[in-house]
């Protein structure tokens, strides 16, 4: 829905240097003190789910980051399906600098790869469908990007990043500032004053509000828990005149029937909140 360009080289290399701080201290005392430095070593990736893969070019940015000498051959791209007891990954190189990486490689492979399992399950369910897959903010504190990234690589398709990139007027906002039409006046006021091209979406819980938001002008109506038949009606007062976007409770045994409604976007939180991390674990090799 809207097209800040969050995955730069240097929004990446940035989360790398942050998470591995986080991890490794003042030193990994544990492989320090127990792999000699000189010591080569393999490892390969095991995979022991069924599902999406999320995060392999990320890993390669981590293993390097590590270690620019270690030699990473991926055998699953992202985007790929794979199955239990599929190998993703051979990487080689100095022990100590596998072991170093290690866990960041599978935090996030693991949760990405979960992400994008559950975007592309219910994105096969509203295929054919008009209306497209969103994400939400309900996303893990400094995880977002990779979140959303993984939500691109199943197949959804990413709403705004953050509080900065698009307009969002939700119910607090509306009931703070006195209702939509009072709303959505101070807020095109600013974006004025500010000299700021941002679009506008306000969240409707009614019917009444989406006539009340489509008089404002807005680039984007939000329905919000509303249902299949207010959702219809809806499709049929906007008749295209802006974007609506279904919200709220959204599952796999409902997300059908609100596509069917005729609705632009499905947005549903627990793509990032509510998803299952898959098992996956690096092995050591013999060389």
């Amino acid at each position: 829905m809207v097209t800040t360009d969050f995955l730069t080289p240097e929004a990446i290399d940035s989360f790398i240097v942050s998470a591995l701080k986080e991890d490794i201290g003042s030193g990994d005392v544990s492989t320090l003190g127990s792999i000699p430095e000189t010591l080569l070593a393999k490892a390969v990736l095991k995979i022991k789910a069924n599902g999406l893969m999320a995060g392999m070019q990320l890993a390669q940015a981590i293993f390097r980051k590590v270690d620019p000498e270690l030699v990473f051959s991926p055998t699953i791209n992202d985007g790929d399906s794979f199955v239990y007891g599929d190998i993703g990954f051979e990487v080689s190189g100095k022990g100590r600098s596998i072991l170093t990486a290690e866990r960041l490689v599978l935090n996030c492979m693991q949760r990405m790869s979960g992400i994008a399992t559950k975007t592309s399950n219910l994105s096969t369910l509203i295929k054919g469908q008009k209306a497209k897959l969103l994400d939400t903010r309900k996303t893990t504190p400094n995880f977002r990007m990779l979140e959303k990234w993984a939500v691109q690589i199943g197949g959804g398709v990413n709403h705004r990043f953050g509080l900065f990139d698009m307009v969002m007027l939700k119910d607090n906002h509306i009931d703070f500032a006195g209702g939509i039409s009072n709303a959505v006046t101070k807020t095109k006021s600013y974006l004025k004053n500010e000299r700021l091209d941002l679009k506008i979406e306000v969240e409707t819980r009614n019917i009444s509000e989406v006539k009340e938001a489509l008089d404002a002008g807005v680039d984007a109506i939000m329905l919000d828990n509303m249902m299949p038949s207010d959702m219809k009606e809806a499709v049929r007062l906007v008749n295209s005149s802006c974007l609506l976007e279904a919200s709220g409770g959204i599952t796999e045994n409902t997300i059908q029937e609100i596509a069917e409604c005729g609705v632009d976007y499905i947005s549903v939180g627990a793509l990032t909140h509510s998803f299952k991390s898959l098992d996956m674990s690096l092995k050591a090799v013999k060389i």
